[in-house]
This record gives structure tokens, sequence and C-alpha cells, in this order.
């Protein structure tokens, strides 16, 4: 597999972020203990909550690492679908990408605002960097606690649309962020250029 993204199939760069963004988002969801303020910042939790917000700021450095990728990186094509489809696929893209984002960022400005550090395993508790209000902190966290519950579906349609274009549509839309699976030729889009010396075909 290629470093580079191909027009048909993500480079190894692009499926690292994405699978990473995947097992990180994952696992912070399964560590998250919820709750009203006392119980999320009891001691017996500490270490609980150091690692979920570890793994919240790691979220946010791989998603602005993967951002910034996109600028140097190509996108491989779409195959033929309709329109509606296309532009669904795309918000929905878009819509994770705002998500990821949004979660990490309502939960470090929450605890700020609630008068909590945040903690980096390794580095330790960042001081909150923002002035105390209480009732506008907590409706942040809840906020990131709704926004963390919207991604899993959001994230569950996208994997099950990743499916129905596998199994239904029999396209190469899952194929293309797998590092394994031969993408048949009938699949591809993008035509091949004319040989060396040979003439282009008038009208095409």
């Amino acid at each position: 597999m290629k470093f580079i993204s191909t027009p048909t199939r993500y480079g190894a760069a692009a499926q690292i972020f994405h699978w990473l963004t995947v097992a990180l988002v994952g696992a912070a969801y399964l560590i998250s203990s919820g709750g009203p303020e006392a119980r999320v910042y009891s001691p017996e939790r500490a270490a609980q909550l150091g690692l979920h917000e570890t793994i919240g700021m790691c979220v946010i450095a791989v998603l602005v690492l993967r951002l910034l990728w996109r600028l140097i990186d190509h996108v491989p094509q779409e195959p033929e679908m309709p329109a509606w489809m296309l532009f669904s696929t795309r918000l929905v893209h878009w819509l994770l990408y705002a998500l990821l984002a949004a979660i990490p960022l309502t939960a470090i400005a929450g605890a700020w605002y609630e008068g909590h550090p945040v903690t980096f395993l390794g580095v330790g508790g960042i001081a909150p960097l923002l002035a105390p209000a209480q009732a506008f902190g907590q409706s942040l966290m809840e906020l990131h606690t709704t926004l963390g519950n919207v991604i899993i579906w959001v994230a569950g349609l996208h994997a099950a649309a990743a499916l129905f274009h596998h199994f239904v549509l029999r396209d190469r839309v899952l194929l293309s962020m797998l590092p394994f699976g031969r993408i048949r030729s009938t699949h591809l889009t993008v035509a091949a250029p004319p040989a060396r010396g040979e003439r282009k075909p008038a009208g095409s």
C-alpha cells in the first residue's frame, strides 16, 4: 500500500489517521464516567478521568494532523453514485470532523469554567485558563455528553453506509479505506492516459 492516496484508495497515512481516530473515539466513549460533577471529579475516578481527558486531547492532535495531511494528500475519487448520495457522504464526513473538534473542546472549556484542571497523562494537570463560570461550564459539559452520544450514532450511520456500498452497491467505498482487498478494475472511474505516441481520439 502506498503512503500517498491513489485515485481509488486512501494511502497509508490517511488510513492510519482514520483508524487511529476510530480507536481513540471508541476508547474515550467506553471509559467515560458521565454523571454529575461530584461523580466525574471524585478522587476514586481520577485515573479514569485523566485517561479520558488525555485521549480527548489526542483526538484533537490527530484531527489537526489529519486536516493538515488533507492539504498535502488528495482524496480518492468517489465511484459513480446519485447526487443526493454524494452530498450525504460529504455532509457526514464534515459533520464527523466538526464533532471531533467540538467534543473535546467543549470538555476542556467546560472543565476550566467549572474550575477544574484538565489532565494530560505524563504532563500533569493543565490549570484553568478561563475565568470561573460554573453554570456555563455545566452547560458545556452537558453539551459535551450529548455530542459524545451523537458522534457514536453518526459514526454508526457512516459505517452502515460503507457496508451498504460494499455489499449492495458493490463499489470500492469501503475497500478504499482498508489496507487489504482487491479493487476490481470495473470500479475505476479514472481513464488511463494515452500511450506515448498514440493520438487522442477526436471528440474525446
